[in-house]
C-alpha cells in the first residue's frame, strides 16, 4: 500500500512538470498505410498499403490498432498491443527484444516504421505512434525479404498545419513503474508545422531485481512546398536500458512452479541497453491528376549490448538447475531509399490503381559474442532456491563478425476494377540481395547473392458495396543467414533461401459505416525452414512446415456509446519433413491452436466510461522439441475512464483482474516468461 501511495505522489509531481505536454488529435498520416480515426477503434477506408486502396478492397487480412484503443488499454510498448491481435503470439525475445510469431512464423526483424524496415533487436515504444498495423500473410511485394507470416508496421505521428495543440500524460502502476509523455503540435506559419513528442518510462514488475527505463524524443517538421507537395523531416532518439530476464526453466514437461518471481540470473550481469537514432526525409507530391509520387530516405543507427546468465535444465530430482551465460554487442547502420509512383486512372472501361516502386538498402553490422566460463566450464549447476546464487564467471570471446547486406528492389502492382463487382490484383517484385560476412577472429569471408521474384495475386468480388469476397496468393523469401544477417556460416552459404507461400480466402463486411467484420481462411507453406533448437536456442534446419488457419474479427462502434475489437484465430501447424531436430508431424512451437481477444469500451455518460478486455490462448509448445507445454490461460483486463473537464481526464487500468497465474511466452524449453499478477495503473491526461 505504501508503494502505491508513493507512486500516486510521483504521478502528481510528474503532472505538475508538464506545462507543455501533448496528446494531439489525429495526425495527417502518410498515404502508405491505413488511416484510422483518432476517436474510433475502426480505421477509415481511405488509404492503405502504398496505394490508397481502401481496406475493404484489399485482398489480405489486416488488423489496425488505433491510437484511441492504445490509450484506452493503457499500453506503452508494442508487445502489449500485439497480445490483443488474433493470429499473433509473443515469444520471450530473450528478455531484450520484440519477437513475435505470425501464423506460426517467428521473427525478430519483420518490423517497419512508416513502411520502412526497422529490423534491429530492441523493444519498441508507442509514445510517437498514431497506430499499429498487422498485415498477415506473405508480404514480400510490399516490404521485401522476410514477412513470411506477416509484418508489423507502426505509423508515426505527423505535424498538422491547422492549429496548435498540446497535451500530456502521466501514469504510475502498483509496482511503482511510471511514465510521463508529452505531445506538442505547433504551426510555424501557413507552410510550416512542428510536431514534438517525448517520453520517459521507468520499468518495474513482479519479477525479482527487474528494473529499467526508456527515454524517447521525436521532433518532426512538416513543410508545404506548394499546394500539391509536402516535405516531412523526422528524427527520433531512443534510449532503452533494462534488466535482461530470461524467465524460469521447466520441470517434468511444464514451467516450473513456485518460482514465478525468482530471477535465474545475476543482476550485475543481466543487463541490456540500446541507443538508436532515426533520421527520415519524405517528399509527397501530386504530379498530375491521379498521379502521385512519394520519395523517402532513412538512416538508422543502433548501438546495443546485452548480457545474461540464463537457466537450463532442472535435474530429475527437482533440486538443481543448470546455468549458462553469454554477452553480446551489436552496432548496426541502415540506409534505405524508397520511391513509389501511384497512378489512378482508366483505360476504357477498366479502372487502374497502378503502383511502380523502387527500394535500395544498405546495412552494415558488427556483432560480437562472449560466452561465460564457470571455472573453465561452459555451464554450472546450482541449487534451486527462492534466490539463485550464481557462481563467479569469466568471459571468453567466441565470435566477432562484420556483415554487409546490399539489396536493390523493384516492384510493379496493378489493381484493376472491372465495373462495380470485380477487381483483380496483379503484382511482382524482384529483389537482388547480397550478403558478405567476415569473421574477424580468423578473417574468413563468406558471401552469397540471390535474385528472387515475389508475386502477389488477388481477386475481389463485390456482390454489394458493403461486402467483399476475396482470394489471394503471395510468395516471400528469407535468405539462410537468418533474419538478422549478423553472420553467414560456411555450411549454409550454398543453401537456397527459405520460401513462404500463402493462400488465403476471406470476406470483408461493413456492417455499418463504423463497424467492420472480417474473416479469412489460409494455408501457409514454408520450405527449407530453420527454427530454434529446444536446448541451445540456436537455429537448426527443419525442412518444411505448414500452417492452416482461420481468423475472424469485428471492430468499430456497435452503438454511439459502445465500441469494441473482437478477434478469434484457429491455427494448426506442423513440421512436414523429418530432420535431426524434429520428426515430421511435430507441432510448431509458439502456436496456440485457439486464440480469443476482446476489448470493449462503453461510455455510460459523457464523463464516465468503462472498459473490459479478455485474452485467451490454448496451450502451446515452448519449442519444436514438443517436450514442454505452456498451459492454456485466460487473462481479464478492465478499465474505468473519467473526464474531469475539457482539459483533464483520468483512467484506471487493471491488468489480470482475477489474478490468474499463467506463462504467456517462451524462448526455449527453459526460458519461459511468467505472467504479471493483478496490477493497477493510474493515468492522468491533460490537454491545453
Amino acid at each position: 500500500m505504501q508503494r502505491f501511495e508513493a507512486s500516486a505522489l510521483t504521478i502528481a509531481i510528474a503532472l505538475g512538470a508538464l506545462p507543455t505536454a501533448a496528446m494531439a488529435e489525429e495526425a495527417e498520416a502518410p498515404s502508405i498505410v491505413v488511416v484510422g480515426q483518432h476517436d474510433d477503434y475502426q480505421p477509415e477506408e481511405t488509404a492503405s498499403l502504398k496505394t490508397g486502396t481502401s481496406l475493404h478492397d484489399t485482398p489480405q487480412s489486416v488488423s489496425v490498432i488505433s491510437r484511441e484503443q492504445i490509450e484506452d488499454q493503457g499500453f506503452e510498448q508494442l508487445n502489449d498491443v500485439l497480445r490483443y491481435v488474433p493470429g499473433v503470439s509473443l515469444a520471450q525475445g530473450e528478455g531484450h527484444r520484440d519477437q513475435i510469431s505470425i501464423r506460426g512464423q517467428a521473427t525478430t526483424a519483420d518490423f517497419f516504421l512508416d513502411g520502412l524496415r526497422d529490423d534491429a533487436q530492441y523493444y519498441r515504444s508507442l509514445y510517437n505512434i498514431e497506430r499499429v498495423e498487422v498485415l498477415r500473410g506473405s508480404n514480400a511485394l510490399l516490404f521485401g525479404r522476410g514477412g513470411g507470416g506477416g509484418a508489423i508496421n507502426r505509423v508515426s505521428k505527423a505535424p498538422r498545419f491547422d492549429g496548435q495543440s498540446m497535451s500530456g500524460a502521466a501514469s504510475v502502476d502498483s509496482f511503482a513503474a511510471w511514465s510521463v509523455a508529452g505531445d506538442i503540435n505547433q504551426p510555424l506559419g501557413d507552410m510550416l508545422a512542428l510536431r514534438f513528442n517525448a517520453t520517459h518510462e521507468e520499468f518495474d514488475n513482479h519479477r525479482d531485481f527487474y528494473a529499467g527505463h526508456f527515454t524517447g524524443v521525436a521532433p518532426t517538421l512538416g513543410a508545404k512546398l506548394g499546394e500539391a507537395t509536402t516535405l516531412t523531416l523526422a528524427y527520433e532518439y531512443a534510449d532503452d536500458s533494462r534488466i535482461t530476464d530470461r524467465g524460469v526453466p521447466s520441470f517434468n514437461g511444464s514451467p516450473i512452479r513456485g518460482y514465478e518471481k525468482t530471477f535465474f540470473g545475476d543482476p550485475a550481469i543481466n543487463h541490456s541497453s540500446v541507443k538508436a537514432h532515426f533520421a527520415r526525409a519524405r517528399l509527397d507530391t501530386e504530379l498530375a491528376e491521379g498521379l502521385t509520387l512519394d520519395v523517402t530516405g532513412q538512416f538508422t543507427t543502433y548501438d546495443k549490448y546485452y548480457g545474461n546468465i540464463l537457466p537450463g535444465a532442472v535435474n530429475t530430482a527437482g533440486t538443481m538447475v543448470a546455468l549458462t551465460g553469454y554477452r553480446s554487442t551489436t552496432q548496426r547502420d541502415n540506409w534505405i531509399g524508397q520511391a513509389n509512383l501511384v497512378w489512378k486512372g482508366d483505360t476504357g472501361p477498366v479502372k487502374h490503381t497502378l503502383l511502380l516502386g523502387f527500394e535500395a538498402a544498405d546495412q552494415d553490422t558488427l556483432a560480437g559474442r562472449d560466452d561465460a566460463r564457470f571455472a573453465a566450464a561452459t555451464s554450472t549447476s546450482v541449487p534451486l532456491a527462492r534466490t539463485i546464487s550464481v557462481p563467479a564467471s569469466t568471459w571468453a570471446v567466441t565470435s566477432l563478425n562484420h556483415s554487409a547486406v546490399r539489396s536493390l528492389s523493384g516492384y510493379l502492382q496493378d489493381q484493376l476494377e472491372f465495373g462495380e463487382h470485380v477487381q483483380l490484383l496483379l503484382g511482382l517484385r524482384y529483389d537482388d540481395f547480397r550478403i558478405t560476412a567476415t569473421n574477424r577472429l580468423n578473417n574468413a569471408v563468406t558471401g552469397r547473392s540471390d535474385g528472387k521474384w515475389s508475386p502477389r495475386l488477388g481477386l475481389v468480388l463485390k456482390p454489394m458495396p458493403s461486402i467483399s469476397l476475396y482470394a489471394s496468393y503471395a510468395k516471400s523469401f528469407l535468405p539462410q543467414a537468418g533474419d538478422q544477417f549478423t553472420t553467414l556460416a560456411a555450411n549454409i552459404q550454398t543453401l537456397e533461401p527459405e520460401e513462404f507461400r500463402n493462400l488465403e480466402a476471406g470476406v470483408k463486411w461493413d456492417v455499418t459505416e463504423s463497424l467492420a467484420f472480417n474473416a479469412a481462411v489460409f494455408r501457409l507453406d514454408r520450405r527449407n525452414t530453420r527454427a530454434n533448437d529446444p536446448v541451445t536456442g540456436n537455429p537448426v534446419l527443419t525442412g518444411s512446415s505448414r500452417v492452416d488457419g482461420f481468423e475472424a474479427s469485428l471492430a468499430g462502434r456497435i452503438s454511439p456509446q459502445w465500441q469494441a475489437t473482437l478477434g478469434y484465430a484457429y491455427q494448426d501447424g506442423e513440421i512436414r519433413t523429418t530432420t535431426t531436430a524434429a520428426p515430421a508431424g511435430q507441432t510448431l512451437d509458439k502456436l496456440p491452436r485457439h486464440q480469443v481477444t476482446a476489448w470493449t469500451r462503453y461510455d455510460v455518460t459523457p464523463e464516465l466510461g468503462i472498459g473490459m478486455g479478455v485474452v485467451h490462448q490454448s496451450s502451446q509448445f515452448a519449442a519444436i522439441s514438443n517436450a514442454v507445454r505452456l498451459p492454456a490461460f485466460t487473462r481479464v483486463d478492465a478499465a474505468v475512464f473519467y473526464t474531469v473537464s475539457e482539459r483533464i481526464s483520468l483512467q484506471l487500468n487493471v491488468e489480470n483482474l482475477f489474478d490468474a497465474g499463467y506463462f504467456p511466452s517462451a524462448h526455449t524449453d527453459n526460458n519461459i516468461a511468467t505472467g504479471k499478477p493483478l496490477a493497477a495503473k493510474l493515468t492522468a491526461r491533460v490537454k491545453f
